[in-house]
Order: C-alpha cells, then structure tokens, then sequence
C-alpha cells in the first residue's frame, strides 16, 4: 500500500528530522511508526528505523521523509500529527493525538476509552 494518509500526519518539523536522520542512515529506508500495548497508561508509541517495508503498510511521505505506519497501528493513530520536539530538555518525536484520552508524564503512553 502507497499512499498518503491525512488522518495521519507528520509535522514540518517532524518530516525535516525524519528526512535528515534518513540522510545519515542510507541502509534506512523509513521510520516506522506503531502503537503498541504497553507503557504507563495503556498503549505507547514506538519508534525505529527500518529498511524492511511490510505489504499492508501505510507509506506516508512529506518533504524527503518517509513514515511506515502498519494497518493496527493506524487505527489508534486517526487523526494524530507526529511532531519533533527540540528544547533545552531534550530533543525527541511526539504523537498529538486527538483520540487519547490521558497519557503518562513522559509523553510515550496513552489511554483510550
């Protein structure tokens, strides 16, 4: 599957890092996305890189990135805007997400009802 998905998104500022992190990782392919159990609050993000891309998985491309995101994930993911966060406490990918309904003081968990 390759297409783009507007229920899903990638920041400005999240497609820029995606794309120079993909830069200085030429065996890369994508960063992949997905929601899985787990975490403070139920359900938590993860992150990785990847040069494997799964049949069924959603190909979202924005300004030099590419973001694989599988079909399970998605569903949790709905409306949700992947954001890149740099601050003097850190740098670091977020997920603002309309369907979570709590989530944990670090930012990687989240609840659903």
């Amino acid at each position: 599957m390759s297409e783009t998905l507007e229920t899903f998104r990638l920041s400005p500022a999240a497609a820029a890092r995606v794309a120079e992190i993909l830069q200085s990782e030429p065996a890369q392919k994508a960063l992949r996305v997905e929601v899985v159990a787990g975490g403070c609050s139920g359900f938590q993000y993860k992150f990785d890189l990847t040069a494997e891309q799964h049949p069924d998985d959603l190909v979202i491309q924005a300004q030099g990135a590419t973001v694989f995101v599988d079909p399970s994930s998605l569903e949790l993911l709905a409306g949700a805007e992947l954001e890149f966060k740099d601050s003097l406490m850190g740098a670091h990918f977020a997920v603002k997400n309309p369907i979570a309904k709590s989530s944990c003081g670090c930012g990687t968990s989240f609840s659903v009802d």
